[in-house]
């Protein structure tokens, strides 16, 4: 790694901003200290590549909702519990009353169904490719096993067109690709972004060499029009057509909002009429409202502001007691910047 860090320190050209578009990594980077590693004139910056960061608030005071009513359980995982709706969270809800759930996986809901046949489990599906496939398995399962009882809450997008929609603001140089969405759809889905734009893309595992050698190609490569894979061992042109193939038989594209962005046409995954009784009422939620209107996670998500810019960071904003979601979500932006600025683990 030593040898990479030298390499891409002697960089000459003209400042360039990169952006990682995967939580992922803006995890990754973090925690191995890459911007620490970097000369001054390559600026990261974190996109909305955080699957819990970019769900709209109308998303969640829905869950809020469905968790009280009667005889109905709302499930999720972990790191949505704490995401701030317009007026609280999920664990805000339970505490009032509200009966939510937590899994490890989606699957877990079959079993929970199949056992309570007279309560209506809800789970939050929220993702990109690359959790797509797997709610794509559970309602197949369900179908096959005739269990009625399962709904699904969906916030689904798809990442080409959130990256085009950075793409056209023409702030960016280069994209350090999302490793594990890749793995599903191929390295071959930005070939046209790349095209189009004459930007470089490199898809990248998540190691601190991984990273490291990603930003040296897309210097490199700066103001071609290319997509390195510099994570063949999971990574083809291809990608997984099997979990592409079942995405498609249970979802059909639609338009979708993305929290501090707005709505996006044709980046949001809907269930088609084959499989539309198994839907919690997800049309329609894309209104989004922050409780603290100071909070300016929507302007960190896109790379506008960095996280100490917002007024409330470190402040009234602590992973303690989240303002916004890029405080809460491990993949947040905010959340490592705060490890960073205590002395923890991030650096």
């Amino acid at each position: 790694m030593t040898g990479l860090v030298t390499a891409i320190r002697q960089y000459d050209g003209p400042p360039v901003r990169f952006m990682e578009v995967c939580g992922t990594h803006t995890a990754a980077i973090a925690q191995n200290g890459i911007r620490s590693l970097l000369p001054e004139t390559i600026r990261l910056v974190s996109g909305p590549g955080c699957p819990v960061c970019v769900t709209v608030t109308a998303y969640l005071d829905r869950l809020i909702a469905l968790s009280k009513e009667p005889d109905t359980v709302v499930v999720s995982f972990g790191d949505l519990l704490r995401v701030p709706g317009s007026k609280g969270s999920l664990s805000d809800g339970k505490a009032e009353g509200g009966r939510v759930r937590m899994v490890y996986s989606p699957m877990e809901v079959l079993d929970l169904a199949g056992k309570n046949p007279d309560t209506t489990f809800v789970f939050a599906a929220v993702g990109f490719e690359t959790t797509a496939p797997v709610y794509a398995l559970l309602l197949k399962q369900a179908k096959e096993q005739g269990i009625e009882n399962i709904r699904l809450l969906t916030s689904l997008k798809t990442m080409p067109p959130v990256i085009e929609w950075v793409c056209r603001k023409g702030q960016v140089d280069g994209f350090l690709a999302p490793g594990h969405v890749s793995v599903v759809t191929g390295s071959r889905i930005f070939e046209p972004l790349a095209e189009r734009y004459r930007l470089p893309f490199a898809v990248a595992g998540f190691s601190g060499e991984s990273i490291l050698a990603a930003l040296y190609g897309l210097t490199k490569c700066r103001g071609r029009g290319t997509v390195l894979n510099l994570y063949p061992s999971v990574v083809t042109r291809d990608g997984n057509r099997q979990a592409r193939e079942a995405v498609e038989e249970c979802f059909a594209p639609c338009d979708a909002a993305w929290r501090g962005i707005g709505i996006i046409k044709g980046s949001g995954l809907r269930l088609k009429a084959e499989y539309e009784r198994f839907d919690a009422g997800s049309g329609g939620l894309m209104e989004d409202r922050e409780a603290n209107r100071s909070c300016r996670c929507a302007q960190v998500l896109v790379g506008r502001l960095e996280p100490a810019g917002c007024p409330l960071f470190g402040k009234a904003c602590t992973p303690a007691m989240p303002q916004g979601a890029c405080m809460v979500s491990t993949e947040g932006s905010c959340y490592h910047a705060f490890l960073s600025a205590e002395g923890g683990i991030s650096r």
